[in-house]
Protein backbone atom coordinates (compact mmCIF):
# COMPACT_ATOMS: atom_id res chain seq x y z
CA UNK A 1 0.00 0.00 0.00
CA UNK A 2 1.20 3.73 -0.83
CA UNK A 3 0.99 5.74 2.11
CA UNK A 4 0.67 9.26 1.66
CA UNK A 5 3.87 10.33 3.05
CA UNK A 6 5.55 8.21 0.59
CA UNK A 7 3.82 10.44 -1.93
CA UNK A 8 4.54 13.88 -0.44
CA UNK A 9 8.04 12.72 -0.04
CA UNK A 10 8.56 12.03 -3.57
CA UNK A 11 6.41 15.37 -4.48
CA UNK A 12 8.85 16.72 -2.54
CA UNK A 13 12.24 15.23 -4.73
CA UNK A 14 10.69 15.64 -8.10
CA UNK A 15 8.19 18.60 -8.55
CA UNK A 16 5.61 16.21 -9.82
CA UNK A 17 2.04 16.28 -9.01
CA UNK A 18 0.28 14.46 -6.18
CA UNK A 19 -1.73 11.69 -8.53
CA UNK A 20 1.19 11.35 -10.83
CA UNK A 21 3.59 10.41 -7.55
CA UNK A 22 0.70 8.30 -6.09
CA UNK A 23 0.40 6.70 -9.98
CA UNK A 24 4.22 6.33 -10.34
CA UNK A 25 5.05 4.67 -6.76
CA UNK A 26 1.87 2.18 -7.53
CA UNK A 27 3.74 1.01 -10.69
CA UNK A 28 7.54 0.48 -8.96
CA UNK A 29 5.80 -1.22 -6.38
CA UNK A 30 6.51 0.89 -3.88
CA UNK A 31 10.08 1.88 -4.86
CA UNK A 32 11.22 5.22 -4.90
CA UNK A 33 14.19 5.79 -6.84
CA UNK A 34 12.10 3.28 -10.01
CA UNK A 35 9.36 5.83 -9.11
CA UNK A 36 11.38 8.86 -10.03
CA UNK A 37 12.78 7.52 -13.07
CA UNK A 38 9.50 6.66 -14.32
CA UNK A 39 8.32 10.20 -13.55
CA UNK A 40 11.56 11.20 -15.74
CA UNK A 41 10.67 9.06 -18.50
CA UNK A 42 6.54 10.91 -18.62
CA UNK A 43 8.39 13.99 -18.51
CA UNK A 44 6.62 14.77 -15.05
CA UNK A 45 9.40 15.26 -13.06
CA UNK A 46 9.44 18.93 -13.01
CA UNK A 47 12.85 19.49 -10.48
CA UNK A 48 14.52 17.38 -13.13
CA UNK A 49 13.60 19.87 -16.18
CA UNK A 50 14.52 22.94 -13.66
CA UNK A 51 18.04 21.38 -13.48
CA UNK A 52 19.08 22.14 -16.77
CA UNK A 53 18.16 25.68 -16.35
CA UNK A 54 21.02 28.78 -15.99
CA UNK A 55 21.16 29.57 -12.28
CA UNK A 56 23.54 32.27 -12.41
CA UNK A 57 22.15 34.52 -8.95
CA UNK A 58 22.72 33.19 -5.59
CA UNK A 59 24.55 33.11 -2.22
CA UNK A 60 27.98 32.81 -1.13
CA UNK A 61 27.60 31.63 2.58
CA UNK A 62 30.06 31.11 5.27
CA UNK A 63 30.11 29.05 8.51
CA UNK A 64 32.61 28.86 11.32
CA UNK A 65 32.89 26.22 13.63
CA UNK A 66 32.37 27.36 17.60
CA UNK A 67 36.03 28.11 18.62
CA UNK A 68 36.97 29.06 14.92
CA UNK A 69 38.22 25.23 14.58
CA UNK A 70 36.80 25.04 11.22
CA UNK A 71 35.88 27.72 8.51
CA UNK A 72 33.42 26.90 5.23
CA UNK A 73 32.81 29.00 2.15
CA UNK A 74 30.06 27.60 -0.14
CA UNK A 75 28.28 29.60 -3.42
CA UNK A 76 25.21 28.18 -4.11
CA UNK A 77 23.43 29.70 -7.21
CA UNK A 78 19.69 29.70 -7.90
CA UNK A 79 17.92 31.35 -10.63
CA UNK A 80 16.69 34.92 -9.14
CA UNK A 81 17.86 37.43 -6.72
CA UNK A 82 14.48 37.35 -5.41
CA UNK A 83 14.91 33.57 -4.12
CA UNK A 84 18.63 34.42 -2.96
CA UNK A 85 17.49 36.26 -0.46
CA UNK A 86 14.29 34.58 1.01
CA UNK A 87 15.16 32.93 4.39
CA UNK A 88 14.32 29.42 3.21
CA UNK A 89 16.96 29.40 0.60
CA UNK A 90 19.46 31.05 3.10
CA UNK A 91 18.61 28.50 5.82
CA UNK A 92 18.99 25.98 3.22
CA UNK A 93 22.99 27.34 1.92
CA UNK A 94 23.45 27.76 5.86
CA UNK A 95 22.68 23.78 5.96
CA UNK A 96 25.32 22.90 3.05
CA UNK A 97 27.89 24.86 4.74
CA UNK A 98 27.60 23.28 8.25
CA UNK A 99 27.46 19.64 6.14
CA UNK A 100 30.56 20.98 4.63
CA UNK A 101 32.14 21.82 8.04
CA UNK A 102 31.20 18.06 9.39
CA UNK A 103 31.19 15.60 6.46
CA UNK A 104 34.81 17.44 5.07
CA UNK A 105 34.23 16.36 1.31
CA UNK A 106 36.64 17.02 -1.54
CA UNK A 107 34.65 17.89 -4.45
CA UNK A 108 31.67 18.50 -5.45
CA UNK A 109 30.07 16.19 -8.01
CA UNK A 110 31.98 12.92 -8.99
CA UNK A 111 32.77 14.58 -12.38
CA UNK A 112 35.01 16.55 -10.93
CA UNK A 113 37.53 14.03 -9.37
CA UNK A 114 40.80 14.19 -10.64
CA UNK A 115 41.68 11.07 -11.97
CA UNK A 116 45.44 11.69 -10.10
CA UNK A 117 43.46 11.49 -6.77
CA UNK A 118 41.95 8.20 -8.42
CA UNK A 119 44.90 6.41 -9.57
CA UNK A 120 46.78 7.12 -5.75
CA UNK A 121 43.39 5.41 -4.45
CA UNK A 122 43.42 2.53 -6.57
CA UNK A 123 47.21 1.59 -6.11
CA UNK A 124 46.38 1.82 -1.98
CA UNK A 125 43.11 -0.14 -2.48
CA UNK A 126 44.90 -2.79 -4.71
CA UNK A 127 47.93 -3.18 -2.38
CA UNK A 128 45.41 -3.72 0.16
CA UNK A 129 43.64 -6.09 -1.76
CA UNK A 130 46.66 -8.27 -2.50
CA UNK A 131 47.42 -7.89 1.56
CA UNK A 132 43.97 -9.39 2.52
CA UNK A 133 45.16 -12.55 0.41
CA UNK A 134 42.67 -11.72 -2.64
CA UNK A 135 43.63 -13.70 -5.72
CA UNK A 136 44.96 -11.26 -8.49
CA UNK A 137 42.62 -12.19 -10.95
CA UNK A 138 40.00 -10.66 -8.72
CA UNK A 139 41.78 -7.50 -6.98
CA UNK A 140 41.14 -5.29 -10.29
CA UNK A 141 37.60 -5.76 -9.70
CA UNK A 142 37.63 -5.35 -6.08
CA UNK A 143 39.13 -2.30 -6.86
CA UNK A 144 36.91 -0.47 -9.22
CA UNK A 145 34.32 -1.27 -6.58
CA UNK A 146 35.80 0.28 -3.80
CA UNK A 147 36.47 3.28 -6.23
CA UNK A 148 32.53 3.92 -6.46
CA UNK A 149 32.59 4.15 -2.84
CA UNK A 150 35.75 6.52 -2.37
CA UNK A 151 34.28 8.59 -4.96
CA UNK A 152 30.69 8.64 -3.05
CA UNK A 153 32.43 9.31 -0.07
CA UNK A 154 34.54 12.65 -1.34
CA UNK A 155 32.04 14.23 -3.26
CA UNK A 156 29.70 16.40 -1.38
CA UNK A 157 26.60 15.82 -3.14
CA UNK A 158 26.85 11.81 -2.94
CA UNK A 159 27.56 12.00 0.71
CA UNK A 160 24.36 11.36 3.31
CA UNK A 161 22.96 14.91 4.73
CA UNK A 162 24.40 15.20 8.27
CA UNK A 163 20.98 16.38 9.79
CA UNK A 164 19.06 13.44 7.53
CA UNK A 165 21.40 10.97 6.65
CA UNK A 166 18.60 8.75 5.09
CA UNK A 167 18.66 10.99 2.19
CA UNK A 168 22.16 12.23 -0.22
CA UNK A 169 22.55 16.07 -0.29
CA UNK A 170 21.93 15.51 -3.97
CA UNK A 171 18.44 14.91 -2.48
CA UNK A 172 18.30 17.61 -0.37
CA UNK A 173 18.82 19.89 -3.60
CA UNK A 174 16.45 17.92 -5.79
CA UNK A 175 13.50 18.73 -3.09
CA UNK A 176 14.60 22.21 -2.99
CA UNK A 177 14.16 22.37 -6.74
CA UNK A 178 10.65 21.26 -6.07
CA UNK A 179 9.89 23.75 -3.41
CA UNK A 180 11.02 26.70 -5.07
CA UNK A 181 10.75 26.39 -8.42
CA UNK A 182 14.08 27.37 -9.35
CA UNK A 183 17.05 25.55 -10.72
CA UNK A 184 20.03 25.34 -7.27
CA UNK A 185 23.25 24.22 -7.40
CA UNK A 186 25.84 23.78 -5.24
CA UNK A 187 29.24 25.40 -7.24
CA UNK A 188 31.82 25.46 -5.27
CA UNK A 189 33.48 25.46 -1.69
CA UNK A 190 36.26 25.95 0.31
CA UNK A 191 37.02 24.31 3.51
CA UNK A 192 39.33 25.77 6.36
CA UNK A 193 40.26 23.46 9.34
CA UNK A 194 42.58 24.76 12.24
CA UNK A 195 46.03 23.22 12.41
CA UNK A 196 45.15 21.08 8.83
CA UNK A 197 48.43 19.48 7.37
CA UNK A 198 50.23 19.61 11.52
CA UNK A 199 49.97 16.41 13.32
CA UNK A 200 46.81 17.11 16.24
CA UNK A 201 44.59 15.53 18.46
CA UNK A 202 42.05 13.21 16.57
CA UNK A 203 38.45 14.53 17.27
CA UNK A 204 35.14 14.02 16.04
CA UNK A 205 34.42 17.13 14.10
CA UNK A 206 31.19 15.98 12.62
CA UNK A 207 29.56 15.09 16.17
CA UNK A 208 30.84 18.67 17.25
CA UNK A 209 28.67 20.45 14.39
CA UNK A 210 26.14 18.59 15.20
CA UNK A 211 26.09 19.72 18.69
CA UNK A 212 26.33 23.33 17.95
CA UNK A 213 23.64 23.36 15.70
CA UNK A 214 21.48 21.66 18.68
CA UNK A 215 21.10 18.21 16.95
Amino acid sequence: MISANDVKSLRERTGAGMMDCKHALSEAGGDVEKAIEILREKGLAAAVKKSGRIAAEGVVESYIHMGGKIGVLVEVNCETDFVAKTPEFKSFVHDIAMHIAAANPTYVTEDEVSEEDLEKERAILRAQALNEGKPEKIVDKMVEGRILKFKKEICLLEQPFVKDPDKTVKQLVTEQIARIGENVSIRRFTRYEMGEGLQKKECDFATEVMQQAGL
